[in-house]
């Protein structure tokens, strides 16, 4: 498409009107920790989003008084977020209160056994004696590992655009070195014997919508990050670290459009131009940032420009992450002897895994991440009541389950297994009750098949092999967020943001080399 644009001020970015001007695709983290990157690299940003409000699948759901997180829940590396107050001199502490969070969580396992985790190395270490005192020294290795693919997943890849794949040639001996063919449970298996032990150590790649039986080990490097900077609590919830970037965004002289779908991204000579916004307006721009996901961005905002990697036949190889289904709900009662984070694990780990990502069935059993904010934040609940988020994860849309007639059978075995276990009488003190499936992941978020965190991380879609945060397809399209290099999760998301300053110049070096 070939267009003249003439912008209308009201609607962009106008501080500095001289300024190149940057139009981001979507408010999630990823695009506005984009927004704010470039912001202060001196151009004009406009983001334009979907919905409502910002935040994508950190949106926040308000129901009878109580506050919902939709998605993200835990702060593990503070310092990403830290960093971008600290491009205008600012401190995110003004801004927004981060609690660390002690214990960080606890698994309950499907017999009763409860293994608590926190940052406190000798409470660990007794932890884990607790369940096999043969298995300490194990551990201990185990985290030495952990800090390792730390240094090389997150300080070193995670940083590299990954736009040749001389890039990824380049980290091969550290990846064979450190068995990034391995899976995370293989990993800790050739140092754990007791199989809750295992269990403990491995699940965490399923925050970042990884198989624990098939992701690279290298995302043990989660058992560090937790270890080193622990786990926060985001008060008010995380939408309010939400609200506090779009506060400072603006205060920067960005401007954030909400309601505005985009349905394309305009090209002129095979370089992107601006957006089109549904509805037909034009947004013109010297360089578009999509935040959008990746891989429905290539199918569905190219326009007439002809895909040179990401054609439709690769897209539909890819293997995408499991999906979410997620019950919000309010109490008129506190209970008490729930902690903040609760993980309840179902009967069965690598058969239930196998279930969601390979066979993609519903199972008869599930585990559950349950959130109860109110733990150690009232004001997300009316007084005297309490607020949680019940996840289980499940496969994605291709497993073809009919979740209009499905989803209140399995929001009522959620909430039968919670009675069982943590919260007896729980049917008769709800005051607020809605739920999350992957249609709405699919409808809401743009999700293909409403896998709730993009292309799953195994391998041979991770860094070169992801799309590629400069954009193979148009020349000045760039993208950020889960659905590309480093991945999902809220490190890897805002980190890609970062990434953008090793492949991006300068306001003023951009319009004097144009």
């Amino acid at each position: 498409m070939n267009t003249h644009f003439t912008l209308d001020q009201s609607v962009v970015a106008t501080s500095g009107d001289n300024k190149p001007h940057v139009v981001v695709i979507g408010a999630g983290f990823g695009g506005l920790a984009a927004g704010l990157r470039l912001l202060a690299r001196g151009y004009r940003v406009t983001i334009a989003e979907k919905l409502e409000q910002a935040g994508g699948r950190a949106s926040v759901f308000r129901q009878n008084g109580f506050v919902f997180d939709a998605g993200p829940t835990i702060v593990t590396a503070p310092f990403v977020f830290e960093e971008l107050w600290e491009l205008f001199g600012k401190e995110m502490a003004d801004y927004v209160t981060l609690k660390p969070l002690d214990p960080f969580y606890r698994i309950r396992f499907d017999d009763g056994d409860v293994f608590t985790c926190n940052g406190d190395a000798d409470f660990m270490r007794s932890e884990i004696e607790r369940f096999n005192p043969d298995d300490v020294k194990g551990y201990e290795q185990f985290l030495i590992e952990s800090e390792a693919n730390y240094k090389i997943g997150f300080e070193m890849m995670g940083m590299e655009p990954f736009s040749h794949v001389t890039d990824m040639l380049r980290f091969l001996p550290q990846l064979i070195s450190h068995r990034a063919d391995r899976s995370v449970y293989a990993h800790v298996a050739k140092h754990i014997s007791h199989e809750k032990l295992r269990i403990a150590l491995s699940f965490h790649p399923l925050f970042v919508g990884g198989n624990p039986l098939r992701v690279t080990s290298i995302y043990s490097l989660i058992a560090y990050l937790e270890r080193n900077w622990g786990v926060h609590y985001v008060m008010g919830g995380t939408g309010a670290l939400v609200a506090g970037m779009v506060k400072l965004f603006k205060e920067q002289g960005g401007s954030l459009l909400l309601n505005s779908p985009v349905s394309q991204v305009v090209t002129e000579h095979g370089k992107a131009k601006g957006i089109v916004l549904e509805g037909g307006r034009e947004v013109g721009s010297e360089i578009v940032v999509s935040n959008a996901d990746a891989a429905w961005g290539y199918a569905n905002l190219l326009g007439n420009a002809e895909p040179k990697r990401w054609k439709q036949q690769k897209l539909n190889r890819i293997n995408f992450s499991m999906s979410l289904f997620v019950w919000y709900f309010g109490t008129d009662k506190k209970f008490e002897n729930v902690d903040h984070h609760t993980i309840l694990m179902g009967p069965r780990y690598q058969g239930l895994l196998k279930d969601i990502f390979d066979k993609k069935v519903l199972a008869e059993d599930f585990s559950l991440y349950l959130h109860r904010p109110t733990a150690n934040d009232p004001s997300v609940a009316p007084e005297g009541c309490d607020a949680f988020y019940v996840l289980a994860p499940v496969p994605h849309l291709e497993a073809g389950v009919d979740w209009h007639a499905a989803a209140e059978k399995f929001r009522q075995r959620i909430q039968t297994r919670l009675e069982e276990t943590l919260m007896p009488g729980l049917a008769n003190h709800i005051a607020a009750s809605m739920i999350m499936t992957p249609n709405d992941f699919e409808q809401r978020l743009n999700a293909p098949f409403g896998a709730a965190f993009g292309p799953e991380p195994i391998f041979t879609q991770s860094a070169w092999f992801r799309p590629h945060n400069a954009s193979e397809e148009i020349d000045g399209l760039y993208l950020v967020g889960a659905g590309t290099h480093p991945g999902a999760g809220l490190p890897g998301v805002v980190t890609s943001a970062k990434v953008l300053d090793r492949l991006i110049p300068h306001a003023n070096d951009f319009a004097h080399s144009g």
